[in-house]
Protein backbone atom coordinates (compact mmCIF):
# COMPACT_ATOMS: atom_id res chain seq x y z
CA UNK A 1 0.00 0.00 0.00
CA UNK A 2 0.86 3.43 -0.83
CA UNK A 3 0.60 6.24 1.76
CA UNK A 4 1.55 9.62 1.43
CA UNK A 5 1.30 12.60 3.18
CA UNK A 6 0.87 15.57 1.31
CA UNK A 7 1.93 19.02 2.93
CA UNK A 8 0.25 22.17 2.32
CA UNK A 9 2.21 25.43 3.22
CA UNK A 10 -0.82 27.43 5.03
CA UNK A 11 -3.01 26.64 7.90
CA UNK A 12 -6.57 27.37 5.86
CA UNK A 13 -8.82 24.91 6.46
CA UNK A 14 -10.05 25.78 2.76
CA UNK A 15 -7.01 25.00 1.03
CA UNK A 16 -7.08 21.58 2.17
CA UNK A 17 -10.18 21.11 0.85
CA UNK A 18 -9.55 22.49 -2.71
CA UNK A 19 -6.22 20.26 -2.47
CA UNK A 20 -8.73 17.01 -1.48
CA UNK A 21 -10.97 18.57 -4.51
CA UNK A 22 -7.97 18.30 -6.73
CA UNK A 23 -6.49 14.85 -5.51
CA UNK A 24 -10.14 13.15 -6.42
CA UNK A 25 -10.62 14.68 -9.81
CA UNK A 26 -7.12 12.70 -10.72
CA UNK A 27 -7.48 9.74 -9.23
CA UNK A 28 -11.11 9.60 -10.66
CA UNK A 29 -9.63 10.62 -14.17
CA UNK A 30 -6.90 7.86 -13.25
CA UNK A 31 -9.77 5.17 -13.12
CA UNK A 32 -9.09 4.69 -8.88
CA UNK A 33 -12.31 4.43 -7.51
CA UNK A 34 -11.87 7.68 -4.75
CA UNK A 35 -13.28 7.60 -0.69
CA UNK A 36 -12.80 10.88 0.85
CA UNK A 37 -13.12 10.81 4.41
CA UNK A 38 -14.24 13.71 6.19
CA UNK A 39 -14.04 14.45 9.67
CA UNK A 40 -17.60 15.32 10.48
CA UNK A 41 -20.85 15.54 8.45
CA UNK A 42 -20.60 19.84 8.05
CA UNK A 43 -16.72 19.28 6.50
CA UNK A 44 -18.80 16.58 3.98
CA UNK A 45 -21.17 18.62 3.03
CA UNK A 46 -18.75 21.57 2.42
CA UNK A 47 -16.77 19.09 0.49
CA UNK A 48 -20.16 17.90 -1.75
CA UNK A 49 -20.83 21.50 -2.45
CA UNK A 50 -17.49 22.52 -3.13
CA UNK A 51 -17.12 19.23 -5.34
CA UNK A 52 -20.26 20.88 -7.21
CA UNK A 53 -18.55 23.86 -8.29
CA UNK A 54 -14.60 23.17 -8.60
CA UNK A 55 -13.83 23.34 -11.84
CA UNK A 56 -17.26 23.91 -14.12
CA UNK A 57 -15.63 22.70 -17.30
CA UNK A 58 -14.75 18.74 -15.48
CA UNK A 59 -17.70 17.92 -13.44
CA UNK A 60 -16.17 15.14 -11.17
CA UNK A 61 -18.66 12.18 -10.51
CA UNK A 62 -19.58 11.97 -6.73
CA UNK A 63 -22.34 11.40 -3.98
CA UNK A 64 -22.67 10.88 -0.18
CA UNK A 65 -21.70 7.26 0.91
CA UNK A 66 -25.18 6.80 2.35
CA UNK A 67 -26.42 7.57 -1.25
CA UNK A 68 -24.49 5.91 -3.48
CA UNK A 69 -21.68 4.21 -1.85
CA UNK A 70 -20.19 2.84 -5.18
CA UNK A 71 -20.10 6.64 -7.22
CA UNK A 72 -16.69 7.17 -8.86
CA UNK A 73 -16.10 9.83 -5.90
CA UNK A 74 -17.60 8.85 -2.87
CA UNK A 75 -17.92 10.99 0.39
CA UNK A 76 -18.08 8.97 4.02
CA UNK A 77 -16.90 9.65 7.72
CA UNK A 78 -16.24 6.52 8.65
CA UNK A 79 -17.81 3.82 6.56
CA UNK A 80 -15.82 0.80 4.64
CA UNK A 81 -15.64 0.93 0.83
CA UNK A 82 -18.07 -0.65 -1.29
CA UNK A 83 -15.07 -0.99 -4.13
CA UNK A 84 -12.04 -1.88 -2.42
CA UNK A 85 -8.01 -1.27 -4.22
CA UNK A 86 -8.79 2.36 -4.70
CA UNK A 87 -7.83 5.89 -3.53
CA UNK A 88 -8.50 6.74 0.78
CA UNK A 89 -8.30 10.96 0.62
CA UNK A 90 -8.38 11.02 5.01
CA UNK A 91 -9.74 14.40 5.70
CA UNK A 92 -10.36 12.91 9.39
CA UNK A 93 -7.21 13.51 11.71
CA UNK A 94 -7.24 9.63 12.69
CA UNK A 95 -6.38 7.19 10.79
CA UNK A 96 -9.26 5.07 8.76
CA UNK A 97 -10.06 1.72 10.36
CA UNK A 98 -10.95 0.41 6.93
CA UNK A 99 -7.18 1.28 5.41
CA UNK A 100 -6.74 -2.40 4.01
CA UNK A 101 -9.60 -1.90 1.66
CA UNK A 102 -7.23 0.90 -0.43
CA UNK A 103 -4.17 0.38 -2.38
CA UNK A 104 -3.42 4.40 -1.70
CA UNK A 105 -3.98 6.54 1.03
CA UNK A 106 -3.30 10.31 0.95
CA UNK A 107 -3.16 12.59 4.22
CA UNK A 108 -3.26 16.23 3.19
CA UNK A 109 -1.48 18.14 6.22
CA UNK A 110 -1.82 21.91 7.06
CA UNK A 111 0.24 24.13 9.34
CA UNK A 112 -3.01 23.84 11.80
CA UNK A 113 -1.26 23.19 15.16
CA UNK A 114 -3.58 20.40 16.19
CA UNK A 115 -4.06 18.84 12.83
CA UNK A 116 -0.18 19.09 12.26
CA UNK A 117 0.37 17.33 15.33
CA UNK A 118 -2.61 14.63 14.66
CA UNK A 119 -0.87 13.74 11.20
CA UNK A 120 2.54 13.28 12.71
CA UNK A 121 0.83 10.74 15.09
CA UNK A 122 -0.63 8.95 12.00
CA UNK A 123 2.80 9.13 10.32
CA UNK A 124 4.45 7.08 13.47
CA UNK A 125 1.29 5.40 13.92
CA UNK A 126 1.84 4.11 9.69
CA UNK A 127 5.10 3.18 10.57
CA UNK A 128 4.45 1.33 14.06
CA UNK A 129 2.05 -0.76 11.63
CA UNK A 130 4.63 -1.56 9.30
CA UNK A 131 3.88 0.71 6.47
CA UNK A 132 6.21 3.34 4.48
CA UNK A 133 4.54 6.65 4.60
CA UNK A 134 6.13 9.43 2.17
CA UNK A 135 6.15 12.96 2.42
CA UNK A 136 5.21 15.33 -0.46
CA UNK A 137 5.74 18.91 -0.67
CA UNK A 138 2.72 20.87 -1.96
Amino acid sequence: MRIEFYVLSSANPADRLRAACQLAAKGWRHGLPVMLRCANVAQRDELDQLLWRFRAENFIPHDLHEDDAEAPVVLALDEAPAIQQGLLINLNPSISPHIEYFSRVIEIVNQEPDLLAACRENFRAYRQRGYDPKRVEL
